[in-house]
């Protein structure tokens, strides 16, 4: 606004000063006299300064002639493209003043304006290695992609722009969903310019994406060997890959072949607990259960997890719930501070049926984590200690809107997943999920409202109720001498969360707890 403002200042100005200048020549007296080969000339002031105008434009238009008549010796001398280059330079100027609009209207977003500089530049420079692209990106802007693929084609036929072109196309075709094609073209790429680090990324993720994790691999040797990707980052990735093909292998019925891509993940990367607990099972099955221990033992003391407890218990399946409480000792002397720690003490306790030892290993997670896990657990061990039935139901009800705790979640897009995946289900990002806590919503499950009316029902009743009425209610885990496999599973999974309000209302749950 300030320079608009500064520029019609300036020209009111100069206007200002012509006119001035104009009507003082016009009133001013005298003029120039000129003489030359005995003939004198004598010119008023106006007269004057339309000579020198004309003098001007003469000496202008002698000194084209003169660069002419250079570039026409220069011709007759042997310098073939003398006389074309004369002629060339002024179209040359204007096709690069042309291109750089061109490219000012690209940065500042005017599609239209963009396209419209490409093709006056590409009438006077002859260059389509230049134009061309300024051509295609204008198009994509607008939304011409018919164009642009036009465009990009021409690009892909020329060597010294192919890679230029492959990369374009790479890009509408990722745009249009055709990721069949995109590989291929990224592939392209990838061949032509190997160090290039977003070719690298999209290679990477389109193989991630169609499961090619031994293509994946060989790409992500290729960042590190180039310098795109530290060490410590490139070891998790390719940890991740090789889980995800000894996967595909054990789902094609190749057990050895997904054995040994396991273990290698394991030995990859001790954080990857998905790797860790098929490396286990790999030993497990091969006879070799000291291997096994050893490789969840080191992943737990960097990250423990309940699929860790669950992959340790199956080492010993058919143990006495005693027995294994002293053998999880390997794993719950590491970490003992650590969440999953003591839940996984409580659990092994319930097991046993020593509701004390429970309570002591749960500890403050009641005031500090009140998730579901932490509330059915609790009241699994209120039962066990004789408490009311008012009291384990009023903790089953507190366990039914209490946060899930940790998950499976998305870093990039916060989604949930059943499972460990290598692949974001939602965003499609690679080794982007962590065992953590998701964000809570504010929102509350339905029927939540009515809990305290509940609970307060049942409490009116609870004296009503017989001992033997209650004991048959009780959860499973709490019974007598539970079975071996009913054991290992509450000494290894989380306890059950509580998914229906039949379990708060006084009828028996459909799952019993684990």
């Amino acid at each position: 606004m300030l320079w608009s403002l500064l520029k019609i200042i300036l020209f009111v100005a100069v206007v200002a000063a012509l006119t001035l200048g104009a009507g003082y020549v016009m009133e001013s007296h005298g003029g120039i006299q000129i003489t030359a080969g005995g003939y004198e000339f004598n010119l008023g002031p106006l007269q004057s300064v339309i000579a020198v105008i004309v003098l001007v434009i003469a000496l202008y238009v002698v000194f084209k002639l003169v660069s002419l008549l250079i570039a026409l010796l220069k011709f007759i001398n042997g310098d073939d493209t003398a006389l074309s280059r004369y002629f060339d330079r002024n179209r040359e100027r204007k096709g690069y003043h042309a291109l750089a609009e061109g490219m000012l209207a690209l940065s500042s977003g005017e599609g239209k304006l963009a396209m419209a500089k490409a093709q006056k530049a590409d009438r006077y420079l002859h260059r389509p290695a230049l134009t061309n692209l300024l051509t295609a990106q204008a198009a994509e802007m607008t939304g011409d992609t018919r164009k642009a693929e036009e465009v990009y084609k021409k690009l892909i036929a020329n060597d010294e722009t192919r890679f230029v072109g492959i990369r374009g196309m790479m890009k509408l075709k990722l745009a249009k969903g055709d990721t069949d094609t995109a590989l291929k073209l990224a592939e392209r790429a990838f061949a032509l310019k190997p160090k290039h680090a977003e070719i690298q990324d999209t290679l990477l993720q389109l193989q991630a994406q169609k499961h090619d994790w031994r293509g994946a691999r060989q790409t992500l040797s290729a960042k590190l060997k180039h310098g795109s990707l530290p060490r410590d980052v490139y070891r998790r990735r390719d940890a991740v890959l090789a889980l995800s093909e000894a996967k595909d292998i054990f789902a094609e019925d190749k057990p050895i072949e997904a054995r040994e891509a396991a273990i290698a993940s394991a030995k990859g990367s001790p954080d990857l607990i998905p790797g860790a607990c098929m490396a286990a099972r790999s030993y497990i099955a091969k006879g070799e259960p000291k291997k096994a221990v050893r490789v969840l033992k080191k992943t737990w003391s960097v990250e423990p997890h309940p699929d860790l407890a669950a992959a340790f218990a199956e080492i010993a399946p058919d143990e006495t719930p005693v027995e294994r409480m002293k053998r999880f000792r390997a794993l719950t002397s590491l970490r003992v501070n650590h969440r999953e720690t003591r839940l996984l003490k409580a659990e092994l306790a319930l097991a046993a049926e020593d509701f004390p030892e429970a309570r002591r290993a749960l500890g403050d997670l009641v005031e500090t984590e009140p998730d579901a896990r932490v509330l059915t657990i609790m009241a699994a061990i209120a039962r066990g200690e004789g408490a009311g039935e008012a009291e384990v139901r009023g903790w089953l009800a507190k366990a039914l809107v209490a946060p899930r705790g940790p998950q499976w979640v998305c870093d990039s897009c916060n989604h949930i997943h059943a499972e460990w995946v290598p692949i974001c289900e939602n965003c499609g990002g690679f080794d982007t999920l962590s065992w953590k806590t998701p964000p809570q919503s504010d929102a509350v499950p339905p029927g939540a409202e009515m809990l305290p009316l509940i609970v307060g029902a049942i409490d009116d009743k609870a004296d009503e109720k017989s001992a033997a009425e209650a004991a048959a209610e009780a959860p499973e885990i709490l019974t007598p001498n539970p079975p071996s496999d009913a054991g290992a599973a509450a000494a290894t999974a989380p306890a059950t969360e509580v998914e229906d309000a039949e379990e708060v209302t006084g009828e028996r749950p459909k799952e019993e707890a684990k």
